[in-house]
Order: C-alpha cells, then structure tokens, then sequence
C-alpha cells in the first residue's frame, strides 16, 4: 500500500475502498466496551487513562468501579488523593491516579468541560499526545491519528515499514501514514476499527490474514516481522526486603515518599532474613523484584491499621499480606 499525498489523502480512492473494508468488517466484529457505550468525554478520558500501560481486559472491572465512585470531573475534583488511590489499587503506576485527579480539579477550576482542542487537551496533567489525540477521536469524533501499539502495527504492517517504529523517523512515516488513511468524518469508528483490528487479527507475532478484512490492500512479506522495534532493555534484579508486624492485631504501615509507591501505604522497611514470612516475585518497568516479607516488631513510627480496614496499598504489598493470612 502506497502512501497518499497528505493533500489528497481524503480523496484517494485506494484509501476510501480501504476504509470501506475495515467498517463493514467493525460493524459486524468491534469490540463492546464499556467506555464506548458511556458516550461521555469524560468516561473517555478515565479510560485512557487507565489503558496507558495496561490490557482492556484487566481495565474493564476497574473502569465500572471508578466511574461508579467518581461519575464525573466534580466528583472526581471534590475526592481526596487518598480515596482517589485506593480505587486505583491495583491498576498500578500510580501517577496515572494522581495525574487523573490532577486533571480532574483543573477541568473543573476551567469551568468543568473537557477541552475539545488537542493544543488544549494537552495542557492537562498526564495528558501526552497520544492521550490527546484518544480523547480528541473517542470523545469527540475528532479525525486525527491515534498510534496505539495495536494501531502501530497495523499501520506498519499494511505500509510494510521494516525500520524501527520508535524512531523518530518511524513516529513520522506512521503518524503521516495513519493520517493518509483518515476519512473526512467519523474518527472515533475509524479509530475504534484500526485498534479493534490490531487487537484481535492483526495480532503480534503471527497474525489471522485470512480473516484480514483488509488483507488485499497490505504490502507485508513477512507480517509477523512487522513492527519493527530495539531490543528490551536488559532487566534489573533488586530484592526488596520488608518487615510484616501488628500491633494489637493491627498491621503495621508506613507510608511510602519514594518515587515508585508515593503516596501509598506499604509494609514497613526490613532487614534481610534466613526463613521470610513470604516470597513474592514481581515487575515494575524492566525490574524484576523480589519482596521479602519476615515478621518484626512493631517500631516507632509505623502507623497499625485494622486488616479489614486497610489504607491504599502497592499489589505486591496486598498479596503478600493475603498469603500471611
């Protein structure tokens, strides 16, 4: 598949029969997702937020808890930080809550209304260009490319592009590649069947062609080589070795100033020991983390809280003390 000139792009009959192809096929196979449904800027914002970094499937339940508990950017501005994490835990990479709220009470300080204009969008607290460009497609119908990993992939695949996606000369014959493909109206389907697509068909690794509804306008030889990107990062191996005590039956928390569990509440530092209470093997970004949890004393300090009362806390944490009880 040939790249359009952008000028011509709405026009091109190439891209016109293309995206004919992909809405027959949408209409009949899109996905049923909740933030869909709502309908509502806002519920779509939530939503990206909440997808940066993390699959549909595991979004979904989270999604139906918080818009129950924070309906709308008044609820959400009006909540304190502490209630704000304790609906996000679990999700993960915090900053995305506090971000949320952020972005919450400054929609509300403007006059309650998220901003249609993406210059707008991104002037919002965790709001990137991507997350701009989402919510300007999703909630407002908006005609703009949206490069998601599932979207990236389609995109490289049906352009054949052999060179690193990450790089900045990839962003460009993407973003410029997506933009050919755009109609004059209708973004968020457009957008929603792209996404749709790479999540179900055009899959990574070895992709479903023959279910391709679009196969006859893709140029890859070799898809499952499609996208292109740098090797991992090598991973890093930490120990994190914590202290499990209780005080009059309470458990004991402190909580955490450090960058990666700021604002949450989590076992208490400990030393390392021969027989811990719990192993827990877990990842954050390219670290590979070993939580070791061995019982202490309660020390100054440390805050006891009842164990079905317990403040926002880290997965790790939680699990650990699920498997001590």
């Amino acid at each position: 598949m040939e790249i359009p000139s952008p000028s011509r792009a709405a026009n091109s009959q190439l891209a016109a029969a293309f995206r004919r192809a992909l809405d027959r096929w949408f209409r009949k196979n899109g996905r049923d997702l909740p933030w869909r449904r709502a309908g509502d800027p806002y519920a779509v914002m939530v939503s990206e937020f909440m997808l940066q970094q993390t699959t549909v499937a595991a979004v979904i339940p989270y999604f139906a808890r918080w818009m129950a508990r924070f309906p709308d950017a008044r609820a959400l501005a009006a909540a304190d930080e502490e209630s704000v994490l304790k609906m996000w835990e679990g999700l993960g990479y915090y900053s995305r809550a506090r971000n949320l709220h952020r972005a919450g009470r400054a929609i509300i300080e403007a006059g309650g209304r998220i901003p249609r204009a993406i210059s707008d969008l991104r002037r919002l607290p965790g709001v990137g260009p991507y997350t701009a460009s989402a919510i300007a497609a999703f909630a407002y119908n908006q005609c703009v490319p949206v490069l998601d990993a599932n979207i990236i992939r389609v995109v490289a695949r049906l352009f054949n592009y052999r060179k690193p996606v990450n790089a900045a000369a990839g962003k460009l014959f993407l973003e410029r590649a997506a933009r050919s493909l755009l109609p004059r109206r209708g973004g968020r389907a457009h957008v929603s069947a792209l996404m749709d697509l790479g999540a179900t068909i055009c899959r990574s690794g070895k992709p479903d062609c023959p279910s391709c509804p679009v196969r006859r306008f893709c140029s890859a030889t070799r898809p499952e080589a499609i996208p292109c990107k740098p090797a991992r990062p090598q991973v890093i191996a930490e120990t994190d070795c914590r202290a499990f005590a209780t005080r009059r039956g309470a458990i004991c928390l402190v909580r955490s100033e450090g960058p990666r569990w700021k604002g949450l509440w989590t076992l208490p530092p400990g030393a390392p020991s021969e027989s811990p209470l719990v192993v827990l093997v877990h990842t954050i970004t390219r670290h590979r983390v070993r939580l070791e949890v061995a019982r202490s004393r309660p020390q100054a300090g440390w805050t006891a809280f009842p164990k079905d009362f317990l403040p926002p806390m880290p997965s790790p944490h939680r699990r650990a003390l699920e498997r001590i009880f």
